[in-house]
């Protein structure tokens, strides 16, 4: 048993502060606990005794009578190192802090901070937090996130992992993977990293089976060499990618006032994230974008692409992001070009990108489809489709995705630019053959950017 697996796996809970008040924490937690799919213990603890939610009240967790695997805190910050004290007493391994008021705080809030973790420490007591917004395991249904559930919606289960330094960024990530359909394995808020950081969850997830990729987003890691080392070793095994806040000079002096880490230079984590195989993002829209890619689809063996298209403008958008991204658009071969030429109409254009025009049917793409994957010159291949047009069943090309993807060695990566229509068939080509859809041509570009990314750091 891994000792973070309390956090994650826990058979009994306390929550320190349980309440019934509406507008709590505490209240919310005991709701997401009690409501959700988490089928182990919940005790709550508040001195004030009584009943929450039809449970006993403990006023102290040491009148449990029951061992106790995880306690979470939803009380105010001066008031934990005591209640830390009797969680060692009772053999608590695991502690999640959500109360704010510490190292973010200035040198009273560090000093308070230290006070705790050195309690913890002496009683073998692992921190994830403070001032953080929780955890959420798909899994096991585990869901110590402190927002009302009518408020916060969650992602299925899936196979991406998510680190968020911020917790309320992290609320509004797994509001958007949810509405995105985008399924997560595990999702942690991890806030001041007093003790249990960045580096020891990206170890954990690197050993974690239901996980294919962890995704980061990081204000300042708390140990640069720990940090350099446990990404080295774990991008080996899955792959990493990360959003780093703090470029500018305020961004920097904003980090340190939100959870009292020290940014350091974006050049130099731009330069560790490169050394250790890290895959970079720049925005929250390419981190998700990258991610779902990596989860869904292999590597690619190389950096030529290939676009097919059936519209002429989303195919340049393509291009132009393909090429500012460092990605080859692959010049197809003399034989790749006749077979095009035969079969598609006059109009066509046979050169990369491929535009099989806006009367194309799925037959059309199809063709185009195998033709382009059969180019030895070829490594990965975009195809972008304008569901609105009459002459597309959306049906028959989810048929033929699945038909594709399942013959080719190569990754492929879908586009559909729209609305209802274009959504609701992008979702079943996902569920059917395994390519991620998306939106627009510059997350379908970020998307096989990642994939040759990998693919170069996995050829070594």
């Amino acid at each position: 048993m891994h000792e973070l697996d309390s956090f994650f796996y826990p058979r009994s809970i306390a929550v320190i502060g349980g309440s019934e008040r509406p507008g709590t924490i505490g209240r919310a937690l005991m709701e997401n606990l009690l409501k959700g799919k988490y089928r182990g213990k919940v005790y709550p603890v508040n001195i004030k005794g009584g009943t929450v939610f039809g449970l006993k009240v403990y006023k102290s967790i040491k009148e449990i009578d029951d061992e106790i695997d995880l306690a979470i805190f939803a009380i105010p910050a001066k008031a934990i190192p005591h209640v830390m004290e009797e969680c060692g007493s009772k053999g608590v391994r695991a502690a999640l802090i959500i109360s704010a008021g510490f190292s973010e705080t200035g040198e009273e809030g560090r000093r308070l901070e230290a006070k705790v973790v050195e309690i913890a420490r002496k009683h073998g007591i692992r921190i994830i937090g403070p001032n953080c917004l929780g955890i959420y395991n798909a899994e096991n249904g585990l869901d110590t996130i402190f927002n009302p559930s009518d408020r916060q919606d969650k992602p299925k289960m899936g196979s991406i992992a998510f680190l968020s330094q911020s917790g309320a960024l992290g609320a509004a990530i797994l509001d958007w993977a949810a509405v995105e359909d985008i399924g997560m394995s595990k999702f942690i808020s991890y806030g001041n990293a007093a003790d249990v950081d960045e580096s020891d969850l990206i170890e954990y997830l690197g050993q974690d089976e239901k996980t294919k990729v962890i995704a980061l987003y990081i204000e300042g890691a708390k140990s640069g060499r720990k940090f350099l080392e446990v990404c080295n070793k774990v991008s080996k095994l899955k792959p990493i990618i990360a959003l780093k806040a703090g470029k500018t000079e305020r961004g920097v002096m904003a980090v340190s006032s939100h959870t009292g880490s020290l940014a350091g230079s974006y050049q130099i984590y731009s330069a560790v994230f490169k050394q250790t195989g890290v895959i970079k993002a720049e925005s929250l829209r390419e981190l998700f974008a990258k991610a779902k890619a990596l989860a869904l689809q292999k590597p690619a063996k190389g950096r030529s692409i290939a676009i097919v298209t059936n519209g002429g403008g989303a195919g340049v958008l393509a291009t132009d992001a393909s090429e500012s991204m460092g990605l080859k658009l692959a010049t197809l071969s003399k034989d790749t070009v006749e077979k095009l030429r035969r079969n598609l109409p006059p109009m066509a254009s046979t050169r990369n990108p491929v535009d099989i025009l806006g009367d194309a049917p799925a037959s059309r793409y199809e063709y185009a489809m195998e033709t382009v994957l059969e180019d030895s010159r070829v490594h990965g291949l975009i195809v972008i489709m304008l569901f609105q047009s009459p002459a597309l069943d959306a049906e028959e090309m989810v048929k033929v995705f699945k038909k594709i993807a399942k013959e080719s060695e190569k990754p492929i990566i879908g586009c559909a630019p729209g609305g209802r229509h274009a959504g609701k068939y992008a979702r079943k080509i996902e569920v059917a053959a395994g390519v991620p859809v998306y939106k627009t041509p510059l997350e379908a570009v970020y998307a096989i950017h990642a994939l040759v990314e990998r693919g170069e750091l996995t050829e070594k």
